[in-house]
């Protein structure tokens, strides 16, 4: 791999430092793997949660100043991390968030699909009318943090809405699965939640599933969600030409 370099701050970065939930001091006497563990929790949603920026540095005595702690548990932690593709450790030159790889976002998204259209077929056969309520009920909720232009709050809902898929299906392992292999996908996704118009385009989609689960309609219901997570593969150009820096890969 390539030595970076030096980060400069990107101008499009809208989450100040100050509004980061990373690095918040742990409290009582937590310690070895709950610390560490603590530490990879935040760290990783900040990077997910793209509060961290691809190729901004990370500090290691930062870190281990804000939690109270010594070094080791934030190396483990940054290790962890490295493991899983999100930052990267360059010795004798520092530690930086991950760019985005390209090439791994259509393999993940082609996975998901799979996963999620067997999730959302079972459902269709299986829902109750409770759980359809309560489908709806989340796309109500949906519709209100689109109106109160709350992209985190959306980010939560959409979550738990394809959980709920899941577990209607009676296979919450599916979701599980699809959540291991997604993480560069979530990246890449919360770049295109601001773009104009795109979380009303979602949250159609959403209820066009919602009402093929509700007419049992496995093949329908496959299909509409092939075509809702199809969506983030035509948005990959864009967002890259959007946000260059964040990319990494043809």
């Amino acid at each position: 791999m390539d030595m970076p370099t030096t980060p400069t701050p990107d101008a499009s970065n809208d989450h100040p430092a100050a509004s980061r939930s990373a690095v918040k001091p742990s409290r009582g006497p937590a310690r070895g793997a709950s610390t560490m563990a603590a530490i990879h929790r935040s760290l990783r949603a900040d990077i997910v949660e793209m509060r961290r920026n691809p190729g901004e540095p990370i500090v290691e005595k930062h870190i281990a100043e804000a939690f109270g702690v010594s070094r080791t548990p934030v190396r483990e932690a940054l290790q962890r991390l490295a493991d899983e593709g999100l930052i990267e450790i360059f010795p004798q030159v520092g530690t930086f968030v991950a760019r985005i790889p390209v090439n791994a976002l259509p393999e993940a998204i082609v996975i998901r699909t799979s996963l999620e259209g067997t999730a959302v077929r079972y459902a269709a056969q299986r829902a109750t009318g409770s759980q359809i309520a309560s489908l709806r009920a989340n796309l109500l909720l949906q519709q209100e943090t689109v109106e109160d232009g709350d992209l985190n709050a959306f980010h939560e809902a959409d979550e738990r809405f394809h959980a709920q898929i899941a577990e209607i299906a009676g296979f919450p392992g599916l979701w599980s699965m699809a959540q291991q292999v997604k993480v560069q996908v979530d990246r890449y996704r919360r770049l295109t939640l601001p773009e104009p118009g795109r979380l009303t385009h979602v949250l159609a989609e959403h209820a066009a599933i919602v009402d093929a689960i509700a007419d049992a309609d496995p093949a329908l219901a496959a299909d509409r969600m092939a075509v809702h997570l199809d969506g983030l593969l035509t948005s990959i150009p864009q967002a890259q030409g959007a946000n260059p820096f964040f990319f990494t890969g043809p």
